[in-house]
């Protein structure tokens, strides 16, 4: 085995910051919604607002770290062993198959990761940063005065809303089973928070030689 170091300190920051904040909203939000009671409803509402704003100006930063690192081309979707992977996670990893495809700094994600997290990123979280706003200020105060945005109807907004935080509640659940899933049963979960991931030396070098080719074919 190799240690290689796969995630910055920003990204395994970004990582477990936007983790709890995704889960605190949760908390709070389903108490919003007179699902059980922990804080309060107006406590709940506050504390909602609150971890919404932190989440939003992680985001930005966070955007401003993929463009400036190029981490960005990680999200980048692509169709080469697509369907080897939905195959290893419907039914290789039940028989022990090897993972069909190599990570490495260059590429962190598997083909059904960087389309999971890509639809993450441009769909589902500013679907719920919107709609969360919108929530928040269809009507605000304004020079003494009570604003609207000209929003009759919230239903929409609140449904969307709440089926996109299903949908996270979701993608968390599978996240923290697929987290076990690697070489031993916490390597994934080590590697998230040191940086440092063991992988299989024939693994590191097949997985550098595939980046090498790729970046040669695409200065040329």
């Amino acid at each position: 085995m190799q240690k290689v170091y796969l995630y910055s300190r920003y990204e395994r920051f970004w990582h477990w910051t936007q983790a709890f904040l995704i889960l605190f909203l949760a908390l709070t939000g389903f108490e919003i919604h007179g699902s059980y009671r922990m804080f309060g409803f107006e406590n709940a509402v506050h504390l909602h607002n609150n971890a919404a704003w932190i989440l939003i100006v992680l985001i930005i930063f966070t955007i401003f770290w993929h463009f400036t690192t190029g981490e960005w081309r990680q999200y980048l979707p692509t169709a080469e062993n697509l369907r080897a992977q939905i195959a290893y996670y419907v039914t290789g990893i039940f028989r022990n198959a090897p993972h069909p495809t190599k990570k490495s700094s260059l590429s962190k994600l598997n083909p059904m990761q960087r389309l999971v997290y890509l639809g993450l990123k441009i769909l589902f979280i500013p679907v719920m940063v919107i709609t969360g706003l919108l929530y928040m200020f269809y009507r605000y105060q304004l020079d003494g005065a009570i604003t609207s945005l000209g929003i009759n109807n919230l239903n929409l907004i609140a449904y969307t809303h709440t089926l996109g935080a299903y949908i996270l509640l979701a993608f968390v659940i599978v996240h923290v089973y697929l987290i076990t899933t690697g070489h031993t049963l916490t390597s994934n979960l080590k590697a998230m928070i040191t940086g440092w991931e063991e992988l299989e030396e024939e693994e590191v070098e097949k997985a550098v030689a595939i980046e090498e080719k790729k970046e040669s074919i695409q200065s040329d």
